[in-house]
């Protein structure tokens, strides 16, 4: 059984409330209490090398935005050796904003840094899923977030599985209540098996991935229970071979867009689980504290987000749509350069790399890791 299902079982007699078309949109500001803000200063390059002969090497960066979590600081891109100035674009679907680089005829591998400053809030929501409301009818403007897409998918299948996991709940709280506590009970994390591409076809048919995988999975069963969900991207502001970190974000009125991290919260009880210098009672304390914090949305402070949403044009446009932008994304001559993953133990030879150091201004554990940040708040 799933450590976190009788999170789903909670208050499931409880008649849900309707809002009106009207009332929800998309851009509602973040609802979430913040606390604890961290300081860091952000030091981010991009190394990447195009085939030989490459007539030209395009590169996206995202800038990340500033929110009710983070507030960003304009920061500065250099690029080394060739000097090649950016120029700032934002996409039309989701608002993310890209600094592009284009290198003529690059002999060898091009360094393109950026350094800012970021301060970044702990962010909790404090769901209570009887006051989630039901909407019958939602607008226009939330189509990017309901609809099918290359990764995450919402076809037969996935509305079929999505019903057998949560049809007949009270609200989209109590229905994604039940998703994520499937996804914990029947998702492996494994970087060896992933699509590094929000796969929920992935997902589905291995049972194993990485963040993206997860969380492309959840948000098509959302998705196919109506329920309005996006992937959002962001670096882990602390060394690790893998920067990139995903999480799921799901609309619930009249919280809005509220926060999960389903694979981190799963390996976190797994470590808890595994501790041996914790007793019994101990663990079974810190996983419920663990499956709360995670069906009552929370976002870290060791986390800057950096895109929104999947399946889009960059801007200025690519060859093709990109599934996500889960650090850069770079091509030579119209043909994406593949995405490494160091974090794969398999792998050995990447297109391109990251760089990234972080200076905080106080020591911020990381509350994946760190069970104490699972005790009351002071």
């Amino acid at each position: 059984m799933s450590r976190l299902a009788p999170l789903a079982l909670l208050a499931l007699a409880l008649v849900p409330r309707t809002v009106t078309a009207a009332d929800p949109d998309p851009n509602q500001p973040i609802s979430a209490t913040r606390s604890d803000p961290v300081v860091y200063d952000i030091d981010f390059r991009v190394i990447a090398t195009a085939p030989q002969n490459t007539k030209t090497l395009r590169v996206w960066v995202p800038v990340p935005p500033s929110d009710k979590g983070q507030e960003v600081k304009a920061g500065t891109f250099s690029t080394f050796p060739v000097e090649v100035k950016p120029t700032a674009h934002t996409e039309a679907v989701f608002g993310n904003t890209f600094a592009y680089f284009e290198f003529d005829r690059p002999q060898g591998a091009q360094i393109i840094t950026h350094t800012f400053r970021a301060t970044v809030w702990e962010l909790r929501w404090g769901v209570d899923p009887a006051k989630v409301t039901r909407v019958e009818k939602w607008p226009a403007s939330f189509d990017p977030f309901r609809r099918s897409e290359t990764g995450v998918v919402v076809d037969d299948t996935f509305k079929k599985l999505a019903g057998t996991i949560a049809g007949g709940k009270p609200n989209a709280a109590h229905e994604l209540d039940a998703i994520l506590a499937w996804a914990d009970a029947n998702l492996t994390y494994d970087h060896s098996n992933t699509s590094l591409a929000a796969s929920s076809e992935h997902a589905l048919t291995k049972k194993r991935g990485d963040c993206s995988d997860y969380h492309g999975l959840c948000a098509s069963l959302g998705r196919s229970l109506g329920v309005p969900t996006r992937v959002v991207d962001g670096f882990h502001l602390f060394p690790k071979n893998l920067p990139s970190h995903c999480k799921l974000e799901a609309f619930l009125p009249p919280y809005g867009w509220v926060s999960f991290d389903v694979s981190e919260t799963q390996r976190f009880v797994r470590a808890i689980e595994a501790a041996p210098d914790l007793k019994p009672e101990e663990k079974k304390a810190l996983a419920r504290a663990a499956a709360e914090r995670l069906r009552s949305g929370f976002r870290d402070n060791t986390w800057l987000l950096h895109s929104r949403g999947t399946d889009y044009d960059l801007a200025p446009k690519a060859s093709q749509k990109v599934p996500l932008v889960a650090t850069v994304y770079a091509e030579a001559d119209g043909k994406p350069l593949p995405v490494p993953d160091p974090a794969d133990a398999t792998k050995r030879e990447f297109a391109w790399m990251t760089a990234h150091k972080y200076t905080a201004d106080r020591a911020a554990p990381y509350p994946f890791r760190d069970w104490k940040t699972l005790g009351p708040r002071r």
